[in-house]
């Protein structure tokens, strides 16, 4: 199979754990208090790969300040274009509570959720593609991380759009169009950045990574903590553990 080819079936699969979660949701009540702890633990899980696979791996081969200057710009224009989505009703798009508004409330608030849920999954996916040119293949631990914290997040936010009155072709809609863009972006991060240098794949790694850490901490972790409460920070630190033994064992 070609690499391209395979570097898209792995970004459709991480994005299909949003479908995964959003259907759980649909389904099954599930208790808010669960919903964050899977949250927070998605979250542990997501930085212990930013930590071992994706920062580290860009300073090997880009250096600390190619690594510094894109993880900053990603955490920048994440924190810019997540403020515009904001004001159009996207703010609590990961909330399985009733913060999420209806389309009476803010006209528009569907679409600006779309496309927010569309900009927190693309870096994710596209560092899977990364991870197979500066690898050779995917790498489990980041594959793992995405997919694991991709269930909570579905979870969440289908509970979320379920409770403002949005129907289900809205709700299946939007994450099977963004798990089908996780496969689209994994495919084009391999064969845009196919054969240019280290340096630039460093810095689109950093960009993603930096990319991924602000939307654990605008849209993940509040939502994990305003539930799970004083268990938040145990949870989230199993789920870096988590990550972080995947790691190693695909390392020795």
């Amino acid at each position: 199979m070609p690499t391209w080819l395979l570097a898209g079936l792995w970004g459709l699969l991480a994005g299909g754990a949003l479908v995964l979660g959003a259907a759980i949701a649909w389904w099954v009540r599930v208790p808010p208090k669960i919903v964050a702890g899977i949250m927070a633990f998605g979250a542990g899980v997501l930085i212990s790969a930013l930590a071992f696979e994706l920062v580290d791996e860009a300073a090997r081969q880009g250096g600390i300040v190619a690594t510094t200057v894109g993880f900053l710009a990603g955490a920048v224009v994440y924190v810019l274009a997540n403020a515009a989505l904001d004001r159009r009703g996207a703010r609590h798009r990961k909330r399985s509570g009733d913060q999420q508004p209806s389309e009476e409330e803010q006209s528009g608030s569907g679409a600006a959720i779309a496309v927010g849920a569309l900009l927190d999954g693309v870096p994710e996916s596209v560092v899977l593609g990364l991870t197979l040119l500066t690898g050779g293949a995917v790498s489990p631990a980041v594959l793992a991380a995405i997919f694991i914290s991709n269930v909570p997040e579905g979870l969440s936010s289908a509970a979320g759009m379920k409770r403002a009155g949005r129907p289900a072709r809205y709700v299946f809609g939007v994450w099977i169009g963004i798990a089908l863009a996780s496969g689209v972006s994994a495919l084009v991060g391999y064969v845009a950045l196919d054969g240019v240098s280290p340096t630039v794949v460093a810095v689109i790694t950093a960009v993603a990574a930096g990319a991924i850490l602000a939307m654990l901490a605008d849209t993940m972790i509040p939502e994990a903590f305003e539930r799970a409460h004083v268990l938040t920070g145990l949870i989230t630190a199993l789920g870096f553990l988590t990550a972080f033994a995947v790691h190693t064992a695909g390392g020795t």
